[in-house]
């Protein structure tokens, strides 16, 4: 399970270091692909195959199914991390996230978010935190 928060730089090539604790677990070669709320979603390999075999089982006759498929699976890329602990953001993918030069890393269970750090910062003000723990009941939690 990914948690905790880091915040990192990418370099003048796009690339990202990946925090320590987060490189154990995700093993040799992982997924990066558009994430809901305008992050990037980092994927291990078995919460890969797992996600994946969900989008294949939607009905293709459903154009919400084949738009929300085509969303995950078609900005998707395989990474490894180099020899200094980073990994190659293609130029799509950082744009469509908006990254910069600032980023966050987010632990959020399965999977790890990347956030552009000012997005992150409006993102985790969590002003309306007491209204959706209310709201959490309904969900069992």
């Amino acid at each position: 399970m990914f948690v905790g928060e880091y915040n990192h730089s990418l370099d003048s090539k796009g690339r990202l270091i990946i925090p320590s604790r987060f490189r154990e677990a995700l093993g040799d070669t992982f997924m990066v692909t558009k994430g809901l709320d305008g992050c990037l979603s980092i994927y291990d390999m078995e919460g890969w195959k797992n996600l994946e075999s969900k989008l294949q089982a939607l009905p293709l006759t459903n154009a919400n199914a084949r738009k929300f498929t085509r969303f995950m699976l078609g900005g998707a890329i395989e990474c490894e991390v180099d020899k200094q602990g980073r990994i190659l953001i293609p130029a799509n993918l950082r744009e469509f996230a908006h990254l910069t030069k600032d980023v966050a890393l987010v632990g959020v269970g399965g999977r790890i978010e990347i956030w552009d750090k000012e997005t992150w910062v409006q993102v985790s003000a969590y002003d309306d935190m007491e209204e959706i723990a209310e709201n959490m009941e309904g969900l069992g939690i």
